[in-house]
């Protein structure tokens, strides 16, 4: 009997609570969804120390924020997405809709930013806009071996390639890149990327820089490249795609 008047009462409960505007247990007791979809998205800062980062690549990191202060210097950020308008600028200029997959491209990361911290690329990037010239510490990790012992030279030719990137102050790509091996570098070692802008001809930025060890004693390779910017790249190309359209292909040659 005790029990039937119990669910008696639960039954008034709710019927004066959908009558009169009360909270009903079975759900106010329970957290507020959090609506995802108006919330700001914080991605992560990757050009940051972690546990990972060696006591070189510290000690660097903190003597270029000291130079960070008077404002000649600036740390660039990294996230493993690009910006949403790079993003669609390369969909609009370059991408075939045929393949253009929102759920793949969704999914898309920086190639340089997608290993776990200490395992393949560690790097953060100081840029000076006054001498036009960037400096990166970098770190390769163990999932960047080639050699047995040393760094993989095709890694440390996508690094070059990401700092003299940096040097354009926008979206660009790589029309030319030349590098000098000099001497192999070992694995999980720091080096200091010394880039700069050399010229400008109209559109295009001719670039060079230097890899060497921390203490500056070491050279290890020397690299000169030439990058076009994203839409006039884009522009280029689709009006030349249009002119050698049924002739078969033609090379076009920046």
């Amino acid at each position: 009997m005790l029990r039937s008047c119990t669910a008696g009462l639960r039954s008034i409960w709710a019927l004066r609570g959908r009558r009169e505007g009360a909270p009903r247990l079975s759900t106010d007791l329970q957290p507020a969804r959090r609506l995802f979809s108006t919330e700001k998205v914080i991605h992560k800062d990757w050009a940051l120390p972690n546990p990972s980062w060696s006591k070189d690549l510290k000690l660097l990191f903190d003597q270029f924020m000291k130079k960070c202060e008077d404002g000649s210097w600036e740390r660039l950020p990294s996230y493993k997405r690009r910006s949403t308008q790079e993003s669609e600028d390369f969909k609009t200029y370059f991408l075939d809709p045929k393949l253009g997959e929102e759920e793949r491209l969704s999914q898309a990361q920086l190639f340089t930013r997608g290993f776990e911290d200490g395992l393949g690329f560690e790097y953060v990037i100081f840029k000076n806009n006054d001498e036009k010239r960037t400096v990166c510490l970098f770190q390769g990790g163990p999932y960047l071996q080639g050699v047995p012992g040393l760094l993989h030279g095709g890694a440390m030719a996508t690094m070059i390639d990401v700092a003299l990137g940096s040097c354009t102050g926008g979206a660009v790509m790589t029309a030319n890149l030349n590098i000098n091996f000099k001497r192999p570098v070992p694995l999980c070692s720091v080096v200091v990327i010394n880039s700069q802008l050399d010229k400008l001809e109209g559109r295009k930025l001719f670039l060079s820089c230097n890899v060497r060890s921390v203490d500056e004693k070491t050279l290890y390779s020397e690299a000169t490249g030439k990058k076009l910017p994203l839409a006039i790249l884009g522009l280029v190309s689709a009006v030349w795609g249009f002119f050698c359209l049924g002739r078969g292909g033609v090379d076009l040659v920046f």
